[in-house]
């Protein structure tokens, strides 16, 4: 138990560092190599901030634990705006003018739908992994297409001082293979101490990438998303929240599928699945709602995201225990 759990904790704190090396690797040397930055932040950080959800996946997948790979991705979008967006808002209000996030939101809504059509009928393959993944294709494409007629985006100017300028290349190159590399191995660690854990607890593996993998992974995008809304970025902020979302929905599960195929517990159909998609729904409504307030989110919204992400963690609880 005590070798799992230092597992599950050195996995979690190499993710975050093996992210963070791995995205400012690509994206100095994407810069350097003259890419534009709103498609460094619609492709390379879009991908880095979700590669710790997308290994973990991969490796709960070819270790028959599916539903651990289900429940990281199904945990983080909820975490990702129940308590990331909840928070934040409660602490700093955000007011976002991107003309690319407005795009973002019904490409999420979609493909969330899209989600819940593959998954509903418990099982994943080929097919549906290459429908996730074209899908995210077009969505990128979409995007990439869209901000190079919108390069004054108010997101370019806060990306603008998430990308390091001084990097040389060959620097970069090196953060960014170290970061895969350490990435990779603590995917794979976390993934064993979490495995484990469930089994030692007699927890299923779905309960535990709902609470402790979900959790951890976006504790430390929590601490990110408060600095930069203090810093007056909340186009940043909202941006790595949706493009997350983007790449849960679609990359996480969509990847495994492609190389092999699984069964999803029915539960995770019946209450995460469900949960996400309220979530998705309810973000959109508080972003557009009142029309007078669009694209705002109030210490108000802020505290029905951070409230509804409570009840849904008490609601985990109440239903482990009681077992």
């Amino acid at each position: 138990m005590a070798l799992s759990i230092i597992a599950i904790i050195c996995g979690l704190a190499l993710l975050v560092w093996s992210a963070d090396r791995f995205v400012e690797g690509a994206s100095a040397m994407a810069y350097n190599l003259g890419v534009s930055t709103l498609v460094i932040g619609i492709t390379i950080i879009g991908f880095g901030t979700s590669a710790p959800e997308i290994l973990i996946s991969i490796f709960s997948v070819f270790d028959d634990t599916p539903n651990l790979a289900i429940g990281n991705a199904l945990g983080s979008n909820i975490a990702n705006i129940g308590l990331i967006l909840g928070f934040t808002a409660l602490i700093v209000p955000l007011t976002f003018a991107s003309k690319l996030l407005r795009q973002e939101f019904p490409i999420l809504i979609f493909a969330s739908i899209v989600l819940a059509w593959v998954l509903w009928d418990t099982q994943l393959g080929f097919i549906d992994g290459l429908i996730l993944i074209i899908l995210l294709s077009a969505a990128l494409t979409y995007l990439v297409r869209f901000s190079k007629t919108n390069e004054d985006d108010p997101i370019s100017s806060e990306l603008e001082q998430e990308i390091p300028h001084d990097m040389s290349t060959l620097k970069a190159m090196v953060w960014t293979l170290l970061g895969l590399l350490v990435l990779i191995g603590s995917s794979k660690m976390l993934v064993w101490g979490a495995v484990n854990i469930a089994t030692m607890l007699g927890v299923s593996e779905l309960i535990i990438g709902l609470t402790v993998v979900a959790l951890g992974t976006s504790l430390p995008e929590l601490a990110a998303a408060v600095a930069g809304a203090r810093k007056g970025e909340p186009d940043m902020v909202m941006g790595n929240v949706i493009g997350s979302n983007l790449f849960n929905s679609l990359a996480v599960i969509g990847l495994p599928a492609l190389m092999t195929q699984f069964s999803v517990s029915p539960s995770a159909i019946s209450r995460d699945l469900m949960v996400t998609l309220f979530f998705t729904v309810l973000l959109f409504a508080m972003a557009h709602l009142p029309r007078n307030s669009c694209c705002h989110i109030t210490r108000g919204k802020g505290f029905v995201l951070l409230a509804g992400f409570v009840l849904y963690q008490s609601l985990l609880y109440y239903q482990v225990t009681i077992k």
